[in-house]
């Protein structure tokens, strides 16, 4: 499981792990009832402090996304199998807003940013057509 935190984007770090673990099952990344990582070895990982990591695991497990067995680990729910539109649609859009934030401050406007994304989905699909 790859997930990255950053202390600098103003973002709790717990918020950043729940978002990416979203995003990895939403992806498919994550398939239900595959184990997450334990939280002291994830939080060696990204250097961060146990309880932040148990925090994340801990939203996670109320909302429904990962369950844990006592003794054993956490895992993705079956129960969450697949995300619902409004979910997928919900983690796009914290996406959105970062690109958006990071294009304001390069000065970039929005025609420029979507003229982007068609190229880079162009390429995208002429690699996988390879």
């Amino acid at each position: 499981m790859q997930i990255q935190v950053s202390v600098s984007d103003g973002v709790p770090i717990y918020h950043q792990i729940i978002s990416q673990v979203r995003y990895l099952i939403a992806a498919g990344r994550l398939q239900p009832g595959e184990e997450l990582p334990p939280i002291r070895v994830l939080a060696e990982q990204l250097t961060v402090n146990p309880n932040t990591v148990a925090r994340a695991y801990l939203e996670l497990e109320r909302a429904g996304i990962v369950t844990k067995r006592h003794g054993s680990g956490t895992y993705v729910s079956e129960a969450r199998s697949s995300i619902s539109q409004k979910e997928k649609t919900k983690i796009l859009a914290k996406r959105i807003d970062a690109l958006l934030t990071e294009a304001r401050h390069l000065d970039v406007d929005l025609s420029e940013v979507i003229k982007l994304m068609r190229e880079r989905e162009q390429v995208m699909d002429e690699e996988v057509t390879k």
